[in-house]
């Protein structure tokens, strides 16, 4: 197996209220809307889409009860310290739970994180060292 993800399906609980704060509040723009499942627009990456949590739970095996910290968190490096501050703006205002406000990072960079409706957190994070980051834009 290659260290490479073909999709990224996240289950949520309200397909319209994710789809408007992906869409309205971030700025995504929808490839294929199934009804069960979206798919986002993905500029080259890996494809990012949703599914209900009741269905893709039981498309996996799994019951869509769970609580706490998942331990996942989706990771998104910008080229500056304002674009990080702005992107946290643009999530705020969309309805995310700011989880750490735009700041120094203990390893150097700068990033902030937040929570979408559905709990995911998404870590923006910035750094002047290396020219080799995965950058998202």
């Amino acid at each position: 197996m290659k260290a490479h993800v073909s999709s990224i399906l996240l289950s949520v609980r309200d397909m319209e209220r994710a789809k408007r704060f992906y869409t309205d509040g971030l700025g995504w723009k929808i490839k294929n809307d199934y009804g069960v499942s979206v798919f986002f627009e993905s500029d080259g990456a890996s494809p990012v889409g949703f599914y209900g949590r009741d269905g893709l739970a039981e498309q996996v095996g799994t019951s869509p009860e769970g609580t706490g910290f998942s331990g996942l968190v989706l990771t998104y490096v910008v080229r500056s310290e304002a674009r990080v501050e702005e992107i946290i703006a643009e999530a705020e205002k969309a309805g995310a739970t700011i989880l750490k406000p735009p700041g120094a990072l203990p390893w150097g960079g700068y990033g902030g994180t937040f929570a979408d409706p559905d709990g995911y957190i998404w870590s923006l994070g910035y750094s002047a060292k290396g020219a080799d980051q995965p950058y998202a834009e």
